[in-house]
């Protein structure tokens, strides 16, 4: 017969075992922290969920994927910075986020180079020149996985903006792109850099007049209120490509990669057809509370940026004819409607 000590024993070591087995899938569970600048509602949230969802699934969960949006954890320069370091493991940004670290991305920034989402697709997944930028991603410490969507610029404006006549003397924020600084610059706009979270009260205080963003963004973070005059100038196509820090995938099985790159392109597919449709019921949605929803000619936008095609043609050379090469390809065989 056992006594009550060896009893009192045994028990113990029964609930140390359980503990311990219970601890182990938690110990063996890894975090990967996604971090965007986009709000919680936006549909680049969602996209975030949903791949976390599928890396879940497809790693039998052995990876989790935190996000942290509204740039809680750095506005999009500083992600990228991140990945680099190691700091942040997922990030999902405009492709000129990441020219700081590959100048010649600057030029998917080049205005009016496609003209619909068909086009933009295609130009992304097939062209030859981007596909080898994107590869010098892992020497600068991060890897392109896929490309989520965005969509078309356009600008939010306290004034009515018909033409670019309209622009001059209106300061308007943007993002640290040198691209883009030639292309708003030469359609009359004075710029302010500032961080995405930063722009509904710095437009609400008349700190500038207004920004440039693709629908979604503009609907998720409410511009709209502040700056009311949405205007479809679509003057650059652009998408948010999906990045993980080059130290996170050097951690991984091969199986493991595979995974990830999985449920990065399953994303970015339900991505790219959310985007698309949702943006006349975003515009739709903003009319109604008070938007004005602006569809001007684009023609005298177009010719107004023509300076920075000169300028990107002096500092890129070659590689802006292999970027307006394969636009042009894509352009001719899939024609806007």
């Amino acid at each position: 017969m056992q006594s009550k000590h060896t009893m009192r024993r045994i028990t113990l070591a029964a609930a140390l075992a359980a503990a311990v087995g219970l601890a182990t899938p938690a110990l063996a569970q890894t975090i990967l922290k996604f971090s965007h600048t986009d709000q919680p509602g936006g549909l680049r949230q969602k996209a975030a969920e949903l791949f976390g969802q599928k890396v879940d699934q497809y790693t039998s969960g052995r990876y989790k994927v935190q996000v942290f949006p509204a740039g809680q954890l750095a506005n999009d320069p500083k992600a990228v910075e991140q990945l680099q370091l190691g700091g942040i493991d997922v990030t999902v940004s405009g492709t000129g986020t990441y020219a700081t670290h590959i100048p010649t991305l600057n030029l998917t920034a080049l205005p009016y180079l496609v003209e619909s989402y068909d086009q933009g697709w295609k130009l992304y997944d097939e062209s030859k020149w981007l596909q080898a930028q994107f590869a010098k991603g892992p020497d600068k410490g991060f890897r392109f996985l896929s490309n989520f969507e965005a969509g078309f610029r356009s600008m939010t404006t306290k004034d009515v903006l018909n033409t670019p006549a309209d622009a001059k003397g209106k300061k308007l924020r943007t993002f640290p792109n040198e691209m883009m600084r030639w292309t708003l610059e030469a359609m009359g706009f004075t710029l302010q850099i500032m961080p995405l979270p930063e722009v509904y009260l710095a437009i609400q205080q008349g700190a500038v007049q207004g920004q440039e963003n693709p629908i979604d963004t503009i609907y998720a973070n409410k511009f709209y209120e502040v700056a009311p005059h949405v205007t479809l100038t679509k003057h650059v196509y652009s998408p948010i490509p999906l990045t993980i820090s080059e130290k996170t995938w050097q951690k991984l099985s091969p199986a493991d990669r595979d995974a990830i790159t999985k449920a990065a392109t399953e994303a970015a597919d339900w991505s790219r057809k959310e985007v698309r449709a949702a943006e006349d019921a975003q515009l739709a949605d903003m009319q109604g509370k008070g938007a004005k929803i602006g569809r001007p000619n684009l023609a005298p936008f177009r010719d107004a940026v023509q300076p920075a095609y000169a300028k990107a043609k002096e500092k890129y050379g070659a590689d802006v004819d292999a970027i307006l090469a394969d636009a042009d390809v894509v352009r001719k065989a899939m024609p806007a409607k």
